[in-house]
């Protein structure tokens, strides 16, 4: 009996169980920590990758082949048997770069499926679409030669992205792997154009320190509010009848944001291994100091500042809205919001949780945008109506968001009824009056894609 595997939650995994010590010492799935070990491994490897592997004295050729076999060995690290299901994949839609893929269980199946179906749109564009039917997005990011066998594992399976992410576009890597990024983003930026007559070799030094900064501080919080408030008690007996509707209410906001840090750090660590490497320069502000959030998957502020529903979604998971936008959003002909919200539920997984979040997410955002179409402007008029609007309306998005991320975070069904129960489902009901009742507001004209196309394609000949 003394040589059994302990059957605690910590030990399950399909992984490397070399560092169970360490889980049971610090009381953390062993999967969890294999992560953690993984990207810091991958933080060390990510600068000496830059500075020794760097693409003025290495050919393009080895920094693939190092960055793919490094990710590859941490897939098997995190994942052990299952990783083959991984690797079948890959090869798999090398063939045929199809559009779709499996269903995605562990994230990085998540994050291969991602960049398998960008390459796949991307070359769709570049291939086998008409200039003119394109997007001025899709033209600049539309690839016209089919990628060799090494540089597609490299884009799929490099170090730096294949556990964490993010998402990136095929042209953005391989200039970086060629040693082409920073100049490409520089003339992107048209930094000459702002007065800058020169601007030396961006160091992303600065930006790696400041965002293990935010890693350090997000993980202190994960480890002290997380358990301090638990999501269990949002569905606990006693609490739901001893406590008033606006008790409950508070308390599911407090709870919703003891969940965060464990995203804020595992998406800024990521962010930090791709800027360590060199990847991630995005150009220079006005003042003339380097961007490296190219790869940056959220923006801490504009979320817990956020005043509508949209700008909420615009700044969590950034490169995963950006490849749900790409890939769906901008290319299905009916109802875009709707079906980029059910891919999104997809994407996820089969916990019945996401869909409920992501099915009340399409009725939160429609009612949002009826509200904000019709009463906005009327608060524009002063600065004190204008803050008035911005108090109230930030309130009104976060306790929203609350509201709808909760099955998120709980993912089976009966928690999920029981909360939305114990809250009356009065988000739902609000929003279905809203989008029932309220008049719809004309957008502004926009102008057409085969415009937008037609004056790059005159700027480029």
């Amino acid at each position: 009996m003394a040589d059994e595997p302990p059957a605690s939650l910590s030990y399950r995994t399909t992984g490397s169980t070399c560092l169970h010590p360490l889980s049971e010492l610090l009381g953390i799935p062993l999967d969890q920590v294999n992560f953690v070990a993984c990207q810091l491994f991958a933080l060390f490897a990510a600068f000496w990758f830059r500075i020794y592997l760097n693409p003025r004295k290495t050919s393009p050729e080895i920094r693939h082949a190092f960055a793919t076999i490094f990710g590859i060995y941490f897939v098997i690290f995190c994942f052990g048997w299952y990783s083959v299901h991984l690797f079948v994949l890959v090869l798999m839609c090398y063939g045929v770069m199809v559009t779709t893929s499996t269903s995605n269980i562990h994230r990085p199946l998540m994050i291969v499926t991602q960049k398998i179906t960008t390459l796949a749109f991307q070359l769709h564009d570049g291939l086998g679409q008409r200039v003119e039917d394109l997007s001025a997005e899709q033209y600049r990011l539309a690839i016209k030669v089919k990628p060799s066998l090494l540089e597609y594992l490299s884009y799929l399976l490099n170090f730096m992205s294949v556990i964490a992410g993010p998402c990136n576009n095929f042209k953005d890597y391989v200039a970086f792997i060629e040693g082409r990024h920073t100049q490409m983003k520089l003339l992107e930026v048209k930094w000459k154009l702002k007065g800058f007559h020169s601007v030396p070799e961006p160091s992303p030094t600065g930006a790696v320190i400041h965002k293990l900064c935010m890693t350090l501080v997000s993980l202190l919080l994960f480890l002290t509010l997380t358990r301090t408030f638990p999501v269990t008690c949002l569905v606990d007996d006693q609490f739901v009848h001893r406590a008033n509707f606006l008790t409950r209410l508070c308390y599911l906001y407090i709870v919703m944001q003891a969940s965060k840090p464990k995203y804020y750090f595992a998406w800024t660590l990521a962010d930090a291994v791709n800027n360590a490497a060199g990847f991630g320069f995005s150009g220079v502000d006005k003042n003339g100091n380097s961007c490296w959030d190219l790869l940056s998957n959220l923006n801490i502020w504009n979320i817990e500042t956020a005043t509508s529903f949209k700008m909420y979604l615009e700044n969590w998971n950034i490169q995963t809205a950006t490849w749900l936008k790409r890939v769906c959003y901008e290319r299905v002909p009916w109802y875009p919001t709707v079906l980029t919200f059910i891919l999104s539920a997809l994407w996820h997984g089969v916990y019945p949780g996401y869909y409920f979040t992501f099915l009340t997410g399409i009725f939160v955002t429609l009612a949002a945008r009826k509200v904000r179409s019709n009463y906005r402007h009327y608060f524009l008029s002063s600065k004190v109506l204008k803050f008035v609007y911005d108090v109230v309306t930030w309130v009104v998005t976060q306790l929203a968001v609350s509201y709808t991320i909760a099955p998120f975070v709980m993912l089976a069904v009966e928690p999920t009824i029981s909360l939305y129960k114990s809250m009356y489902f009065y988000l739902h009901i609000i929003s279905l009056l809203i989008i029932l009742f309220l008049p719809i507001k004309p957008q502004a004209h926009i102008q057409s894609q085969p415009q937008i196309l037609k004056s790059v394609k005159r700027k480029t000949d």
